[in-house]
């Protein structure tokens, strides 16, 4: 397995979680990172953590093509490439089709299909002309199944399953490709939830009892960037040993 260092690593939804965990965790191993995120004091307050000679960041809000390009572009021009991106950000405000929820439908559908599509489409041509580069997604074990609430949520995560093979049949050869399917961990993303009805029923599974810290992700996104350039780790699935769904 390869080090990280120099490596340069662009990071969606760096603020907090899973992208936040694994900036970090890329930085101590030597890499350097590009951080992306719509809240600019916790991307501060990282980038002063890990250093300005390891990390930089650009307010940027997935869901605009505009301001995805923007990050890309400042990477390389801070660091002189982009080697990987993972594309880490999402939201997941679970609701019966029945409430008609249509606003947080299509919010999530631009921040959880568009976001990723623009992540990629910002680097894609780069890594084509230097024929290296890596893509990791982040999806969900709801990208794997559906339950009662999460049609569109699992919509969405289905999609970002399907874009990975996409990219990775197009790419073949050049770009490593990754696909994460993530359960229950301790993240914001349950914030995001604004029927509350919803989230008591999610509450009432246990799923915050059983949920494991962020940084188990993290160490999923790891593995995957260290791999060997002539191997990619397709699909990782990771849960909670107690989750049962």
């Amino acid at each position: 397995m390869n080090d990280l260092k120099d490596r340069v690593v662009m990071i969606t939804g760096a603020s907090s979680g899973f992208g936040r965990e694994a900036a970090k965790m890329c930085v101590d191993l030597g890499a350097k990172v590009v951080l992306g995120a719509r809240r600019e004091e916790k991307l501060k307050e990282l980038c002063d953590e890990l250093g300005v000679d390891s990390a930089s960041y650009k307010v940027t809000d997935v869901t605009s093509k505009e301001q995805m390009h923007g990050l890309a572009n400042h990477g390389i021009e801070k660091f002189g490439k982009i080697d990987s991106l993972v594309n880490n950000a999402g939201i997941m405000p679970l609701s019966l089709l029945a409430k008609g929820r249509t606003d947080e439908w299509d919010h999530m559908i631009d921040v959880n299909i568009k976001g990723v599509l623009y992540g990629i489409d910002s680097v894609y041509s780069h890594m084509i002309e230097r024929e290296s580069g890596q893509i990791i997604n982040i999806s969900s074990v709801a990208g794997k199944r559906v339950m009662p609430g999460s049609a569109v949520y699992s919509g969405t995560k289905y999609a970002v399953r399907a874009i990975s093979e996409g990219l990775r049949l197009e790419s073949s050869g050049k770009i490593q490709v990754t696909c994460i399917y993530p359960g229950a961990f301790k993240t914001e993303l349950a914030f995001s939830i604004k029927d509350e009805s919803m989230l008591e029923a999610l509450m009432s599974r246990g799923i915050g009892a059983v949920a494991q810290p962020a940084e188990r992700v993290a160490e999923s996104i790891i593995y995957a960037l260290q791999q060997d350039p002539g191997v990619s780790v397709n699909e990782i699935v990771i849960r909670p040993t107690a989750q049962d769904a």
